[in-house]
């Protein structure tokens, strides 16, 4: 037996990408990433963004106040070891006007963002905000509550859901919405339902088709990656500062905890879709393939209320997430906008899964209407431009929205932007080539680093060149001539240094929450700090124990070593006693295929063992001793072919270089 403890123990680290959204480590403190001053080229840019724009209109600052019942005065929620998970603290700085290092938009965006409390949106419905990224609503039903999205985490939660009995009594929760399959929207559920209490029929939980589906897989193959890009997007490695990370647009930042999940017992999977929920109607929309690929919204009649889950929010979203995710269908998410106008066109009140309400028939329509058509203006404008024959760069620096659209905050590029999106439509209509035959098969980042430098002049005419293109403001220009000469010379620190400053004031530009954690990542790394991976496999136990076993053997596909394994001919059997289920995984020409089979199938090695082992093996809570006496777990078959299997896989640290080579 202990000659597969090591193979075993590689498996754990190859399955520690599963968790489904990043969690952020605590941020350094004030003043430890020795960011560069504003130039004034940036304090010009900032002050124009202000003159631009109606930044003293106080309309968003009464929605997001209006029905406060209560508030704290600091939101701090701990672990039980202990360990903060949300603080609000964090953010205290955050008043007056923009310094010079934010974006004046952003700033407002974030001010906006910091508004937290337990707050009235309708009799009868209530909404807990500021406690996490997204919100938890709460509709009171004849018997209990009805919570909608419970939050990412277990303990922010559990706070919030405590802080909103302690004003509204402690009436039994009968049921739960789950608006789409995005970890902040249902990581925390398992502190407001059990699995006991969904299996007992205590409480009913509603979510789209497909939504278990698409909740446990979405980062599954391609999570290392994505966790590594994910602490550049979110600005984990940074101070909370107006030097480091303000806001995300969405909201402040993604909470940290432990995630769970619990099944759904009611499927939403048409258009309309009436329901009775303990006394309540609703009406729901399914929205799939939108913001999310498992989504929904409802409507409640007698409220008068249209709950818009993601598919609208007071910031223009992403088709394309800067952590890497499927490009989403921007023609989808403007019809669905558009046919919940048709549907819901008498709604008095627009809540969602994050931001503030809109109140009011004519603004609740306006603030669709504007969201439908801004979606649908990207969309239809990138392809105008690509059937003349404009590349995606081209389309990204002459698409502009009209001002009806760009001056409405609910549509500003806090979160997605403009460019980033015209990009992702033509990816999703054209993929990844413009076109261009000398983009077909360009030279790899180094190579060509070495030759563009060599092409130039050399290290000390390229940054003579980007110095004075620093000072003239251009840059962009000078990030690009950098980034070649770090790469082809990644130990120079003069380049290094000046890149860090382009960095800088490319961030303190950004109206994106997004761009602007990436520009400062960035600049950290380049300066020897780190961002921290997102990745905490244990955090997530909860909510892979509802993760389809085969989605598992999708992970360990994408670490084979295909060239390691091109002659490789395994074949194990992974027999899950208690669940009846076997699956045959064989890899040959380099490629891991599995399929569902009888326990009994011919194969080199058959693995007998639970599923719960089978996860304590994944989240690294069964080592070599629990390995060795469990009696979770028996090899029949040769121990050599299984050592063979595991061998060749990689085993990825996620925390690969992205602005160095």
């Amino acid at each position: 037996m202990k000659s597969i403890a090591g193979p075993l123990l590689v498996l754990v680290a190859l399955l520690a990408s599963c968790s489904s959204e990043p969690m952020a480590p605590t941020a350094p403190p004030p003043g430890s990433q020795g960011n560069s001053d504003p130039s004034e080229q940036t304090r010009r840019d900032n002050r124009a963004v202000a003159d631009s724009l109606p930044l003293g209109d106080q309309q968003d600052f009464e929605d997001a106040s209006r029905g406060l019942v209560a508030r704290q005065d600091r939101v701090v929620v701990r672990t039980e070891s202990g360990r903060v998970v949300w603080d609000t603290s964090s953010y205290a700085d955050q008043t007056g006007p923009a310094p010079d290092t934010v974006n004046p938009s952003l700033w407002r965006q974030a001010q906006l963002n910091n508004i937290h409390g337990l707050f009235e949106v309708a009799d009868g419905i209530y909404q807990v905000r500021g406690y996490d990224l997204s919100n938890m609503s709460l509709i009171r039903g004849h018997s209990g509550w009805i919570i909608v999205d419970p939050l990412t985490s277990r303990e922010t939660a559990t706070a919030a859901l405590s802080f909103a009995r302690k004003h509204l009594g402690d009436a039994p929760i009968v049921a739960v919405i789950l608006t789409h399959s995005h970890i902040d929207h249902f990581g925390g559920v398992q502190a407001v339902a059990s699995i006991d209490d969904v299996e007992s029929g205590r409480v009913r939980v509603f979510a789209p088709e497909e939504f278990v589906e698409e909740a446990t897989s979405e980062n599954v193959l391609a999570g290392i990656a994505m966790g590594r890009r994910a602490a550049f997007m979110y600005g984990f490695g940074l101070e909370r500062s107006p030097r480091g990370h303000v806001d995300s647009g969405l909201g402040k930042e993604p909470a940290r905890g432990s995630f769970g999940l619990v099944p759904s017992t009611d499927v939403i999977d048409r258009t309309p879709q009436p329901i009775n929920i303990d006394g309540v109607r609703f009406i729901f929309q399914y929205a799939p393939e939108s913001e999310a690929p498992a989504e929904l919204t409802f409507y409640l009649p007698d409220h008068k209320a249209f709950c818009g889950a993601e598919v609208v929010s007071h910031n223009m979203h992403n088709l394309y997430t800067l952590r890497g995710a499927k490009v989403r269908d921007a023609l989808k998410w403007s019809g669905y906008i558009h046919e919940a106008i048709e549907l819901f066109g008498g709604a008095e009140v627009l809540f969602a899964s994050h931001h503030w309400p809109t109140w009011g028939n004519e603004r609740v329509i306006a603030n669709l209407e504007k969201q439908r058509d801004t979606y649908k203006y990207i969309h239809d404008q990138t392809l105008r431009m690509a059937n003349v024959g404009m590349t995606p760069r081209e389309i990204a620096e002459e698409i502009r929205l009209p001002e009806s659209l760009r001056t409405s905050f609910a549509n500003r590029g806090y979160y997605g932007t403009v460019k980033h999106n015209a990009k992702a439509v033509y990816q999703w209509y054209f993929g990844w080539y413009d076109g261009n035959p000398a983009n077909l098969d360009p030279l790899p980042p180094e190579p060509l680093a070495v030759k563009y430098v060599d092409a130039m002049g050399g290290s000390s005419a390229i940054l003579a060149k980007a110095e004075a293109a620093f000072s003239a403001g251009e840059y962009r220009w000078v990030a690009t001539l950098l980034d070649h000469l770090v790469f082809a010379e990644p130990g120079n620190k003069a380049a290094r240094t000046l890149l860090a400053k382009t960095y800088d004031q490319l961030g303190y530009r950004a109206e994106s929450g997004p761009w602007r954690d990436v520009y400062l990542s960035g600049a950290l790394e380049l300066r020897g700090g780190d961002s921290p991976s997102p990745l905490d496999i244990k955090a997530s136990s909860d909510l892979l124990r509802l993760m389809p076993v085969a989605r598992f053997f999708d992970a360990m596909a994408v670490r084979v070593d295909g060239e390691s394994a091109a002659d490789s001919d395994v074949s194990i059997v992974f027999d899950f006693v208690d669940m009846g289920q076997s699956f045959l995984v064989e890899i040959e020409n380099g490629v891991l295929n599995y399929r569902e089979t009888p326990a009994d199938t011919e194969a080199d090695v058959t693995m007998h063992l639970t599923r719960d082992f089978w996860l304590k093996l994944v989240i690294g809570q069964a080592g070599l001793r629990e390995m060795i006496f469990s009696d979770e777990l028996d090899v029949d078959g040769s121990r050599m072919k299984l050592l063979s299997f595991f061998s060749l896989m990689d085993s990825p640290e996620g925390d690969f270089n992205i602005v160095t080579p």
